[in-house]
């Protein structure tokens, strides 16, 4: 999980932060990113995909990364903007935002997925990065835990939908309780579910 990492410092690359995404695919709600630098003391074990972990353990993790890593910041693009300019374009621009609000500047970018960002500083781009990259990794689950968090926030402002439970995603659930009542407010109304009720 270290691989990525050590490569990027043997080429002399000091401060390498590894960019993670989640929320592209829920019909409501914004899309998250996370930047996170760690150091190389970094102590926590049992970091991986965010998907691969159960809810309690990816709490007790994003504990652990904020208490430990060196640096640690977010990226968010709202439904609106998703709307405006599509989930992908989104997902990238949430993702750089999280790399320029990183208080120190990094040096070099380990990015999961198969997208660049636009953003000068020299990046790697890995297919599976969050199951392959211990940085990336990291990202993936302060992602996660933020977007669930909001989530269930919004699901006590729309209880109708049972965000608490989905978190946005397109559950049987979720699109039978948007044929009962439309769409609210942080529904993406571009895609397919939301479409016919926007």
């Amino acid at each position: 999980m270290w691989t990525f990492e050590k490569n990027a410092q043997k080429r002399g690359y000091a401060i390498v932060a590894g960019i993670d995404e989640v929320g592209r695919g829920p019909l409501a709600g914004p899309v998250v990113s996370a930047a996170v630098v760690l150091g190389d003391d970094f102590p926590v074990t049992g970091i991986t995909d965010s998907k691969q972990v159960s809810s309690k353990q990816r709490d007790n993790l994003y504990n652990q990364i904020y208490q430990h890593a060196q640096a640690i910041s977010l990226g968010m693009v709202s439904h609106e903007i998703i709307d405006q300019i599509n989930i992908l374009q989104a997902a990238r621009l949430s993702m750089l935002y999280a790399v320029e609000k990183l208080q120190n500047p990094p040096e070099f970018l380990l990015i999961d997925g198969i997208y660049q960002i636009d953003s000068p500083i020299p990046q790697e781009i890995i297919k599976k990065g969050d199951q392959r990259s211990i940085s990336i990794a990291s990202a993936s689950i302060i992602a996660k835990v933020t977007r669930d968090r909001m989530m269930i926030k919004y699901a006590l402002e729309y209880p109708e939908y049972g965000f608490e439970q989905h978190k946005g995603y397109g559950t049987k659930k979720h699109r039978d309780a948007i044929k009962k009542h439309g769409i609210c407010p942080i529904h993406r109304k571009t895609f397919k579910g939301c479409l016919e009720y926007a």
